[in-house]
């Protein structure tokens, strides 16, 4: 697996590590439970990383020496393509003849690696985009950086010659297809997942209580990177409208600055402090998965307003944990959540439009215990088994396929 500008032993919610870096550690670690040896290449970033790191038995984790070790922006990184794949050929290269059997790319800079290397080895190239940057520049937040022309040049690059796309849901094949010219005959369609153990219900109070949160007052949550891109703002904005129908709320925003959201790191702060929510909202760092499960647990609802998203972990992190959510009617969030069975889909980012929404909820206890109650069945038509048991036929296919073009030659 190639994840050159995020490492799977980040933790998610911050910096460059989110959804992608949850994908990447528990396929990873299904495919090894599965007896497929799994060696993870991602970008050091500190000159203490050792070169090599086994997450758990079947999975390494390999730092490559490829720029700077800090204070390199993701747009830095095309420059550094180069010194990464000579690291990912070199750690190859003293390998048996064969050593890996398929190549598994995640976001358009491993894709351009991963091309590379199949090419040099003479395996195929499974590519999941995660992104696209075509999608987030049509739906961008108002003030938004578009993305750059030169990304989407590498995306068609990769997408052209991948021998597997992996589409996270049938719209996301569809913008392969439709935006990328992508052969459909390459494109296969596999749902993420959630982790069902870590991510469980649980008492609610009991999870308040250990988190420090008011037990008795509705509670609303976000959970992610904060940038325009995941519409924190609009929560904020929406629960200051609320204080007229619901007097004591509180908000909790799980995740810290990331991606454009860098360039003015206290962005959100002072959002709340312009709209007197100080006393409302607690901002909380990046957590391990277990404490993040207890934010779930602790909120009447999870809050997830994005322009765009590919899938939706967080929607489903939040289901498991018996959590319904009110989601932007975009991308992926229209697979993950069951649009009034498990939680609602909003349409627009108006904060008018998502208070009336959220205050209905909470002011409805009988409709909000009537979506919390198919929350996890719904959770449950997503996990990680399911999705790695897709990953390996899939690889296998890619593999045969190859083998029989070589034949045909």
């Amino acid at each position: 697996m190639l994840s050159v500008h995020t490492s799977p032993l980040d933790a998610p919610g911050g910096g460059d590590a989110g959804g992608m870096n949850v994908y990447i550690v528990e396929t990873a670690k299904r495919l090894a439970a599965d007896g497929v040896e799994v060696e993870i290449f991602t970008r050091a970033t500190s000159s203490d990383q050792p070169p090599r790191v086994e997450l758990e038995p079947g999975v390494l984790v390999r730092h490559v020496t490829a720029g700077p070790f800090e204070g390199l922006a993701k747009g830095d990184l095309p420059a550094q393509l180069c010194a990464f794949t000579a690291g990912v050929m070199r750690a190859e290269a003293f390998q048996d003849p064969g050593w890996y059997d398929v190549i598994h790319s995640h976001y358009w800079l491993s894709g351009q690696v991963g091309w590379l290397a199949r090419e040099r080895w003479g395996v195929p190239l499974v590519h999941s985009a995660h992104t696209l940057a075509k999608v987030k520049n049509a739906l961008l937040a108002a003030g938004d950086v578009p993305e750059p022309r030169a990304r989407i040049i590498g995306e068609e690059q990769v997408v052209a010659e991948a021998d597997r796309l992996i589409a996270s849901t049938a719209e996301e094949a569809d913008e392969l297809v439709r935006l990328y010219t992508a052969d459909p005959a390459r494109v296969r369609t596999i749902a993420p997942g959630v982790d069902l153990d870590t991510f469980t219900p649980g008492d609610r109070a009991a999870a308040r209580s250990a988190l420090g949160l008011r037990a008795d007052v509705p509670t609303l949550l976000f959970v992610g990177r904060i940038q325009p891109l995941k519409a924190p703002d609009v929560l904020l904005r929406a629960a200051s409208l609320l204080q007229a129908r619901v007097p004591a709320l509180q908000v909790v925003v799980l995740g810290a600055p990331s991606g454009s959201g860098l360039d003015e790191p206290n962005w959100l702060t002072g959002i709340a402090d312009s709209l007197s929510l100080q006393d409302t909202v607690r901002f909380v760092p990046p957590a391990d998965r277990a404490t993040v499960a207890q934010f779930y647990r602790a909120a009447d609802l999870t809050v997830v307003p994005s322009y765009n998203e590919s899938f939706g972990l967080v929607a489903l992190e939040s289901q498991a944990c018996g959590t319904p959510v009110a989601a932007a009617a975009v991308g992926g969030l229209t697979t993950a959540v069951a649009d009034g069975v498990s939680g609602v889909l909003v349409d627009g980012h108006e904060p008018e439009q998502w208070a009336k929404v959220l205050g209905d909820l909470l002011c409805a206890p009988a409709e909000l215990a009537r979506l919390t109650d198919g929350t996890r069945a719904n959770a449950e038509r997503f996990s990680w088994t399911r999705t790695t048991s897709a990953l390996i036929d899939a690889y296998a296919e890619a593999i045969g396929a190859l083998r029989s073009q070589a034949v045909a030659r």
